[in-house]
């Protein structure tokens, strides 16, 4: 069996054609564009790329990109007093704090000082709560983007059998929660569970966030069962280069599968495309209008 690859880049690119749509009859129609805030702190080289990325593509989906770049040694409370402006600016309708902040800043106090209609991210407690008890919440981008692709691949997901890799607060636990939400049967999987292996290789969904490179082979993996790749590690490639891998060995895992995302190209465009999708939708409830079709669980 040769798995079929799930493309990521492309289903991403017709999201963003999707929200795009949306915004130009938001702004036909009302009157209303849709504004992303993004807050960078500090000189992260990684976070600065995917900063200039989410600006570029909020942009050529037609909506307004506030960037706020901030020194590193940016006080807690300059940070705080920042984000209560943005709270209160009628034109902002998402904010976004990149993650990792500086060590002397509260990340959690941070993310919570958020509205939670404009946390566009998914990460503020009360987001946290609405999507652990089924209402309606702002959902995690990544999370979000792996239920799009699932949806896509298969329709209906009643009934099917996951198990999620990994059980941290941005994927492994909303993921778990939207295929419950989904009618999945569920388990969460992680660095203690006994006998890993055996526990994967009964899913028909597979879901690797776990931040190991290369973890999960092939013989973890049911024949014909869909793996869904959330991992990002560079890895040395010999030379002095190093290459992008994920949670997943693809090519042994590819040999098994039935459909599987690549590394790079699969999760990862999907979480920007989810990033701009969440803001049209937190500006069309923030103006009392119909949210975009199929851009929501």
């Amino acid at each position: 069996m040769t798995a079929e690859i799930i493309d990521g880049k492309a289903f991403a690119a017709t999201v963003r054609g999707q929200v795009a749509e949306h915004v130009a009859k938001l702004q036909a129609g009302h009157g209303i564009t849709p504004g992303l805030a993004v807050v960078l702190v500090g000189e992260d080289p990684a976070s600065q790329v995917y900063v200039r990325s989410k600006g570029k593509q909020t942009v050529e989906a037609g909506m307004a990109s506030f960037e706020h770049k901030l020194d590193a040694a940016t006080s807690e409370s300059d940070l705080l007093a920042l984000i209560e402006r943005l709270n209160n600016d009628p034109q902002v309708h998402g904010i976004l704090v990149q993650l990792p902040l500086p060590g002397h800043i509260d990340s959690d106090l941070v993310i919570n000082s958020i509205d939670p209609a404009k946390d566009v991210d998914g990460f503020h407690i009360s987001n946290v709560g609405l999507l652990g008890t089924g209402q309606k919440s702002m959902v995690p981008c990544t999370p979000l983007g792996c239920l799009m692709l699932l949806r896509d691949r298969h329709g209906s997901l009643s009934g099917m059998d996951a198990v999620v890799i990994g059980r941290s607060n941005i994927v492994g636990k909303p993921m778990a929660q939207l295929l419950l939400g989904d009618s999945c049967t569920v388990t969460i999987a992680h660095s203690r569970t006994r006998d890993l292996p055996a526990v994967t290789r009964r899913a028909d969904i597979v879901v690797a966030a776990v931040g190991r490179p290369e973890m999960v082979t092939g013989d973890w993996i049911k024949p014909g069962a869909t793996v869904i790749d959330v991992g990002i590690n560079r890895i040395d490639a010999g030379e002095g280069k190093t290459r992008l891998v994920g949670d997943v060995h693809f090519d042994s895992a590819a040999a098994v599968a039935g459909a599987i995302t690549p590394v790079p190209g699969g999760v990862g465009p999907m979480t920007i495309a989810c990033l701009l999708a969440n803001t049209v939708t937190a500006c069309c409830r923030a103006n009392g209008l119909p949210e975009p079709q199929g851009l929501t669980p």
